[in-house]
Parts: structure tokens; C-alpha cells; sequence
């Protein structure tokens, strides 16, 4: 019986554990060289996010009390605000960068290749949004330091609980970001669309969840108001029950796979049309 050589653009060849490890880190190793590389660009990202968050702060302080009032009432939702803050600094990143890799490779010329990875395309961006997610936490714990020092609180910081929390509100975002991705290999430009999310989701992270239940089935609701009763009242992950964290894995998830099967879609859309390697 004769075999047929393997074929070495085949995602069997390279697409092993290890093989994923390795891009894993080289993606990694990238972005944070990029990162460092153009680290005013990034200094100013970050201080802009811990600017607007101080404004809101020493601003709402000075409304309180300019008004005759006390500042108890600030003082009863600080530690719900900066939690949202947490939550919305690391959302933003996870979601934006997708669509923002894409306009990037394509600037740059080499998305093409990209396509043509024996990993798969579709693999390599989910490696890429692993990396975006990675990235957006360590900036979100800088922002949680600033915010916490700047206001003098203290929150209850439980990574068993807060890092599987973050990562499963995260998975819903990232999936939203994968629609935007997949619009921005067909049409390129789609910044001004892309940014209106940003505000829908200062929205999404402070939803009331107890008076309307439905809106934990959106993105970041659920993920926000467990976050908000772990770091506020020091609830650990073996704490909630089953069906929140249910919900919480549930929506993460179902946006996450929605959102990648409407990725693959765009991609062929755009290779059909030829506009897969066009800025």
C-alpha cells in the first residue's frame, strides 16, 4: 500500500500543542515588543484611561461638595466605579484589537500571509485575541493600582476569583470584536463604527442586572456584576451558585463562537472578492 506524503501547509503538520505554544509566545513576544517599541504611543493610551477616570473622581467630588452636600453619597458608589472602570479598561483592549490587528497586518502588507499560516487563519487570530486578552489585563491591573491609589481604597483582589471572572466576561467582548475583525477584511475602514462600541459598552458594564435578569444574556452584564460582588464584598468563585456561573461561561462562549463563525464568513467574503491582502 502506498501513503500520500504529507502535505507541509497542512494544519496537522504545525497545528501540534507545542506548535500552539510557540505562536502563542512569538505573538506574545510581538506585541509587547511593538508595545515597548512605540511606548510614548502607549504611555498616553494608558494615562488617557486613568485621566478620564480621575476627572470623573476628583469631578464628582467637587460637584458633591460645591453643592453643600456631603460626599457619602460618592463615597457609596466609588468602589462600584472602579471596578466598572476595571472591568471596561480591559473590555475595550480584548474587543478593539481584533479589527485593529486586521487594519494593522493590512497596512502593513502581510496579512496574506497570514491566510496562507499552515496553523489556519482562523487559528492564528484566535491565538492573536488570547494575546489581546493577555495584554488588556496587565494594563487593566496598572489601572486598578492607579485607581486604587489615587482614591485610597481597598477592594477585595482574589485572582482564583477575579481572573477566571474577567476571562469569562472577556470571551463575549472578544467575540463581538471578531464580527467587527471579519467587517474590517471586507471594507477596511471601520474605526468610526467600531468606536460607538466602546460607549455601548460603558452601558453593558453598569446594567442593572437585578431589576431586568434578561440583560445578563448580554455581553459583559453578568461578568460585571460578578466581579462587582467579589471585589466589593470579597464573594469567592466557589461562592456563587451554579446557574451564575452558568449564565456567566454560557454567554461568554455562545458570543464567542457566534462571533468567530461570523469571522469565517467575512474571510471568505473577502478572499472571494479579492481584498483579502488590500488596504
Amino acid at each position: 500500500m502506498s501513503s500520500e506524503p504529507a502535505n507541509p501547509n497542512s494544519p496537522g503538520t504545525e497545528a501540534t500543542v507545542t506548535g500552539f505554544g510557540r505562536l502563542l509566545w512569538e505573538i506574545l513576544r510581538k506585541q509587547f515588543t511593538v508595545m515597548l517599541r512605540y511606548r510614548v504611543n502607549f504611555a498616553i493610551n494608558v494615562a488617557t484611561m486613568y485621566v478620564f477616570f480621575a476627572i470623573v473622581f476628583f469631578g464628582g467630588q467637587a460637584v458633591v461638595g460645591g453643592v453643600g452636600g456631603s460626599t457619602q453619597s460618592l463615597d457609596s458608589t466609588l468602589n462600584g466605579v472602579i471596578v466598572g472602570w476595571f472591568l471596561w479598561t480591559m473590555a475595550q483592549g480584548a474587543y478593539s484589537g481584533l479589527s485593529g490587528n486586521i487594519t494593522q497586518e493590512s497596512q502593513w502588507g502581510t496579512l496574506e500571509q497570514l491566510y496562507m499560516s499552515p496553523f489556519g487563519f482562523g487559528r492564528v487570530m484566535l491565538l492573536k485575541a488570547t494575546s489581546n486578552v493577555i495584554q488588556s489585563m496587565a494594563i487593566g491591573g496598572v489601572i486598578l493600582v492607579l485607581m486604587l491609589v489615587t482614591t485610597g481604597r481597598t477592594l477585595s483582589v482574589d485572582l482564583l476569583t477575579i481572573v477566571p471572572v474577567v476571562i469569562a466576561s472577556l470571551l463575549s467582548v472578544v467575540g463581538i470584536g471578531f464580527v467587527f475583525a471579519g467587517l474590517a477584511l471586507i471594507y477596511k475602514r471601520i474605526g468610526a463604527v467600531s468606536n460607538l462600541m466602546q460607549f455601548a459598552m460603558v452601558g453593558l458594564v453598569g446594567a442593572p442586572t437585578a431589576d431586568v435578569p434578561l440583560l445578563r444574556l448580554l455581553p459583559l452584564v453578568q461578568g460585571s456584576a460578578l466581579l462587582q460582588q467579589s471585589m466589593r464584598s470579597g464573594i469567592r468563585l466557589w461562592e456563587f451558585s451554579t446557574e451564575e456561573l452558568s449564565i456567566l461561561l454560557g454567554v461568554g462562549v455562545g458570543y464567542l463562537v457566534c462571533g468567530y463563525v461570523v469571522f469565517k464568513y467575512c474571510s471568505r467574503v473577502a478572499r472571494r472578492r479579492g481584498v483579502m491582502g488590500h488596504y
